[in-house]
């Protein structure tokens, strides 16, 4: 692809060899997953610094007003904001009560690489807090293809020149704060003005945690909830509690060079407009333990299945021009994410519609849709449900 100099043109992934704050908006489109149900912005693990966070529900919105000046013939009333729900990405660190920020300390080595082939983007970071403890951190993210109410992470981290104190604290957050819109159309953010999510339900314990929400005007249920397994040699301290829009499980090890605690976090999500608060939650936690149950492995073999049978299928494969060889494929790579497992609540520009629109001009994801049902029919997978 052609861009700054650190990415590299490599032709089943992308490269971003160094850290630039200034570009954090535009690289966490680039590194952004979806399965056409769930989507997460390329955000970073620990949350901060971010251009805009972004954990997405396809159909998931907040209805807000469109104020006139005065009223007239057919002038729209209210429309349709697609909001954030709650956050899994997060997984905070702290090296000996130092938080873990690449704006703080000294930022040794930064990368982070996307592979095509695999549906997962791998970032590899080591960093030196301003007490002078080093750190090498690992994580790799993945939205499942195969479970669509699935999202899992699997976070490393080792000492690399000295034994530290380590916290690690996995979150789901609700009503994140983002940042002001830019759009001086004052009706832009007039579904900003209040937090969209009114709480519902909370509870946590044993590594697990969820949270329901209710969009304030849509009145939509939306359900997030999340699970752990952790890995680490000698004694860790485990907690987990919840409140009204946040959950965290925090993890506390003393390690030293060559030991590594690894976490693996899985998250389901749940919305809907018609079924119950119990339902909702008993679908959640439903999808939760089918995910903990496939394993963080079976995850990766299930996605990596996946992906075999559409590059068998919609490779394009060009010779003599590496950018654009790479350029096409990572394409290909967001229309299969845009489009896998959206079902029939795919969301058009003007937002999602109140009623089907059968006069409506086929949308450019509509003729997707098509081609998808060809690729279905040819390799026997079911690409929509």
């Amino acid at each position: 692809m052609t861009g700054p100099e650190e990415f590299a043109a490599g032709p089943w992934c992308l490269r971003e060899s160094r850290f630039r704050p200034e570009a954090l908006a535009w690289t966490e489109s680039l590194f952004a997953l979806s399965n056409g149900h769930i989507g997460w912005r390329g955000n970073l693990d620990e949350g901060e610094p971010h251009g805009m966070p972004g954990s997405y529900l396809n159909g998931v919105h907040e209805d807000r007003p469109l104020p006139h000046a005065e009223a007239g013939y057919a002038a729209t009333e209210s429309g349709e904001t697609i909001i954030n729900v709650s956050n899994g990405k997060l997984i905070r660190l702290h090296v000996d009560d130092e938080p873990f920020d690449v704006r703080d300390g000294t930022l040794r080595s930064h990368e982070r690489v996307l592979d095509f082939r695999t549906g997962t983007p791998d970032r590899r970071v080591e960093w030196t807090s301003p007490a002078g403890s080093t750190v090498r951190v690992t994580s790799r993210r993945l939205v499942s293809f195969t479970q669509r109410a699935v999202a899992a992470i699997r976070y490393e981290v080792e000492p690399v020149d000295r034994p530290v104190r380590l916290v690690v604290q996995s979150e789901l957050v609700a009503n994140e704060q983002l940042p002001a819109p830019d759009d001086p159309d004052p009706r832009a953010g007039a579904a900003l003005d209040v937090p969209p999510l009114q709480h519902e339900e909370h509870e946590a314990g044993h590594n697990r945690a969820l949270l329901i929400h209710r969009t304030r005007r849509s009145r939509l249920l939306v359900a997030a909830a999340m699970d752990h397994v952790v890995e680490c040699p000698g004694s860790i301290r485990e907690l987990s509690e919840s409140r009204h829009d946040a959950a965290r499980l925090t993890v506390s090890a003393l390690l030293r060079p060559g030991q590594r605690l690894s976490l693996v976090k899985f998250v389901a999500y749940a919305w809907s407009g018609v079924r119950s608060r119990s339902a909702l939650r008993d679908q959640a936690e439903g999808a939760l333990t089918a995910a903990t149950m496939t394993g963080w492995d079976g995850l990766l073999a299930e996605q990596r299945e996946y992906l075999d049978a559409f590059w068998d299928a919609a490779d394009v494969e060009l010779e003599g021009d590496g950018e654009v060889q790479q350029a096409v494929r990572f394409a290909l790579f967001h229309l299969v994410q845009a489009g896998a497992r959206g079902g029939g609540h795919r969301v058009g520009a003007a937002g999602p519609p109140r009623r089907p629109r059968a006069a409506r001009r086929p949308c450019a994801l509509s003729r997707s849709r098509l081609r998808w049902s060809r690729w279905s029919r040819r390799t026997g997978r079911s690409s929509f449900s």
